[in-house]
């Protein structure tokens, strides 16, 4: 899996990882982040992601192109959960392999990172006392 996608079933990150496989690359470095049960001192019981898909889908490839070039990696992907999540499960992943292991580990800590600050996703978080609560695209979730 090359370039960024949104997805509505549950992610299978050996096939992901899987797709990244290149002999080419001497590393490989990923980041899964997890829906939890708090925020902002606050019990959370879960969450539903939405997304702007075609705007998302647009910008997510633009941010992988970009860190394809800074950081010379030979592969990237990323993938975000939409829908209803529970505590526990997997709501982003984001995996590069490099020659390096240097590449590898600034490129996906880039695309996490701007994933999160430029993407439209929004999360609406279910709190134990029965509200909710939109958030900002990703603002400060997995």
């Amino acid at each position: 899996m090359h370039g960024f996608r949104l997805s509505e079933v549950p992610l299978d990150v050996p096939t992901l990882r899987g797709s990244l496989l290149d002999a080419r690359a001497g590393g490989y470095a990923s980041f899964e982040g997890w829906v939890r049960d708090h925020h902002a001192g606050r019990a959370v019981d879960g969450l539903d992601y939405q997304a702007y898909a075609a705007l998302a889908e647009i910008e997510g490839g633009r941010i992988l192109a970009e860190a394809m070039t800074r950081f010379d990696v030979v592969a990237a992907g990323c993938v975000h959960r939409v829908g209803t999540l529970a505590i526990g499960d997997l709501a982003v992943w984001a995996g590069v392999s490099a020659a390096h292991r240097g590449a590898a580990f600034d490129a996906c800590r880039y695309i996490i990172d701007e994933v999160k600050q430029r993407v439209p996703i929004w999360k609406r978080e279910h709190y134990r006392e029965g509200d909710a609560d939109w958030l900002h695209p990703m603002g400060d979730g997995p």
